[in-house]
């Protein structure tokens, strides 16, 4: 199991939809969050993509001097740039991360957005550009002197000059939850990532992914994106998440939900359709719950609860074949805290890297200048 926390470059705070207890995302804020997760045991962190958010190739390059073993997921964008520049980019980065950098493509689902950036092909032949885009992209990290012909691309002699470290070339991730998406997946991913629906409907994912890759003579490993509220009883996590959007009203979800159907993403709309704008239906699984998307795109859902009984819902993802976690909550630092302290010794992500994180803070704060304080009763263990 890998767990991965979030750089959050499009906003931070303590609620959704207002500005009361926001924070400033600044380099210094997210050089904090990539230090704790860094220092925690988290093995990797997704950095966001879009217009509203900074840059994330810029942001990974300047976190990676400041981390030691974190991962960086970053995403390529075909259509918004070449598929040579973004094979060299991420030798570069690669090299310059020592073996740090993790891809995550992003074809991208608004149609509204995607033409401020100078896209204008619709939702299928997006997915057929980063087809094209793909094969390219391997190729060339591959080693190979690529000549294109395609309907989207053409490339005449491309080539990269510098190797990657991890061979033949960083790890895919890839989400996307229609036909188009699927093939996609199906012909060149090595993670397929799903935001987090419930276990049902993960598992018909997952399934339909495996049959696909394996018609192709390939296998996928498959990771979910999740926000968590976790606490030590099953109250106090949900009175949390009532907190988290107590300052929305009905307008301000109105209007996120009316930007959200100019989208023509799968995924987005399978998301709005786990609560259709109705903050009276948002526990939409057994500790899932859908608040966070009543106004924010993309992952909309949040695993809430008790230490324990949020483990167990993570065992059940990775029972299905689940094998990373993309998990964030809000405020991100305040929160890697949390999830590490809370979760880590359930779920043992990484034991090696936690007995040293042990072995460096062992106690707590001595007693009196001398006494080390008890030890907590040891919490059940889910592998």
């Amino acid at each position: 199991m890998e767990l991965f926390w979030f750089i959050p470059t499009h906003g931070d705070g303590r609620y959704l939809g207002t500005r009361d207890g926001a924070r400033s995302v600044s380099y210094s804020y997210c050089k904090q969050i990539a230090q704790a997760a860094d220092e925690l045991g988290f093995q990797g962190v997704l950095l966001p993509t879009g217009k509203s958010c900074e840059d994330p190739w810029i942001v990974a390059s300047s976190l990676v001097p400041v981390t030691e073993k974190l991962k960086f997921l970053v995403a390529v964008r075909p259509g918004l740039v070449s598929p040579t520049l973004a094979a060299r980019m991420t030798a570069t980065l690669d090299r310059f991360s020592k073996g740090r950098l993790l891809i995550n493509v992003v074809t991208g689902g608004d149609p509204v957005e995607l033409r401020g950036d100078g896209l204008f092909l619709d939702h299928d032949e997006r997915y057929k550009l980063t087809d094209e885009f793909l094969s390219i992209w391997r190729k060339q990290l591959e080693g190979e002197h690529v000549d294109h012909q395609g309907t989207h691309l053409q490339i005449e002699g491309g080539t990269v000059l510098y190797p990657t470290i991890q061979k033949p070339y960083p790890p895919l991730y890839f989400g996307g939850s229609s036909d188009a998406g699927h093939e996609v997946a199906a012909e060149h991913v090595d993670v397929y990532l799903t935001w987090g629906e419930p276990p049902a409907q993960v598992e018909e994912k997952i399934n339909t992914l495996r049959k696909l890759a394996a018609a192709k003579g390939r296998s996928l490993k498959f990771g979910i994106r999740l926000h968590i509220i976790v606490r030590k009883t099953e109250e106090e996590a949900w009175q949390a998440a009532d907190e988290l959007i107590s300052h929305l009203d009905e307008q301000t979800i109105a209007s996120a939900q009316q930007i959200f159907k100019r989208m023509d993403s799968e995924g987005q709309k399978r998301m709005a359709s786990l609560h259709n704008g109705d903050r009276s239906k948002l526990e939409i699984s057994p500790n899932l719950w859908a608040g966070i998307g009543l106004v924010r795109g993309g992952a909309g859902t949040a695993l809430v609860g008790s230490a324990e009984n949020v483990a167990a819902r993570i065992k059940e993802y990775a029972d299905l074949g689940i094998e990373t976690f993309i998990l964030s909550g809000y405020p991100h630092l305040e929160e890697a805290y949390r999830t590490a302290e809370l979760l880590f010794p359930l779920l043992k992500p990484n034991p090696n890297q936690q007995d040293e994180q042990t072995f460096i803070s062992p106690f707590g704060e001595m007693i009196a200048n001398n006494q080390r304080p008890a030890a907590e009763k040891k919490q059940p263990h889910y592998s």
